[in-house]
């Protein structure tokens, strides 16, 4: 079933009618949650933009209208270094983005250099809302197999390799009652690997998105055992089982 994105009609419509302010922006979609799935009363509007010539410049004509013609009542702009190619901002339609006794209203935006063949792979990012693309210079097509493997491979072979000296570090943090450290290093050495692994095993198109989607990415249950391992107060039995689901995805996927 189609997102209902009604709440965001003013910004849709601004958006559609950008290009022709800004004549620079040759593509304009709607991405994220409003088509890979898990859209909400609280989720934000991602839109993301790509346009000829310098990104910086379109980006603050559009962060300019955004200004004008929204309600906006703050922005967060990412540094300039974030994107090589472009600028990100989140643009708050109202305030107190916490306060989720309301429908969120919340503009994720990035804007990038056009690159000289513009693809999107739906595995990954799902099916684009396209707002603007009258050159059809977007096309929808799987990312480079060759360049994923390798990626899963290396994080494979590093998480094998890792295995003992991260074990150590979360133990010996616990040991000496470095609790801070300690939930630092199981969820950088234990859980993140452990999910990382996961994904190359269940749905590698998204093998390195993290901790976010996981209960549309992975096997039903999967979340629920994930979040069990998370810290806690029994953090050392926390760290032991996760290195434990380690050590069984690992064998799965080096016995292929």
């Amino acid at each position: 079933m189609a997102a209902d994105l009604t709440r965001y009609d003013d910004v849709l419509a601004l958006l559609t009618a950008l290009p022709r302010r800004v004549p620079a922006l040759q593509v304009v979609v709607v991405n994220g949650s409003a088509v890979t799935g898990g859209w909400d009363d609280h989720s934000d509007l991602d839109v993301e933009a790509w346009c000829s010539g310098d990104a910086a410049t379109t980006y603050a004509a559009v962060l300019a209208l955004l200004r004008d013609e929204l309600p906006v009542d703050s922005v967060w702009e990412l540094p300039e270094a974030t994107w090589p190619e472009g600028r990100q901002c989140f643009v708050h339609l109202q305030p107190d983005a916490a306060d989720l006794g309301r429908p969120t209203r919340l503009l994720d935006l990035v804007i990038l250099t056009t690159p000289e063949r513009l693809t999107m792979d739906t595995r990954r990012h799902g099916t684009p809302i396209v707002l603007h693309d009258p050159d059809g210079l977007l096309h929808l097509e799987d990312d480079d197999e060759r360049e994923m493997e390798a990626g899963r491979r290396l994080a494979v072979e590093q998480t094998a390799a890792r295995r003992q000296t991260a074990a150590w570090l979360v133990e010996r943090a616990i040991a000496r009652d470095d609790l801070a450290e300690a939930t630092l290093l199981h969820l950088r050495f234990a859980v993140e690997p452990l999910v990382r692994l996961l994904r190359i095993k269940h749905c590698p198109a998204r093998w390195d998105f993290g901790l976010r989607y996981l209960r549309t990415d992975l096997p039903d249950g999967f979340a629920e055992r994930v979040e069990a391992v998370l810290p806690g107060p029994d953090l050392a039995v926390r760290s032991r089982t996760a290195f434990a689901w380690q050590d069984e995805v690992l064998a799965q996927l080096t016995s292929r």
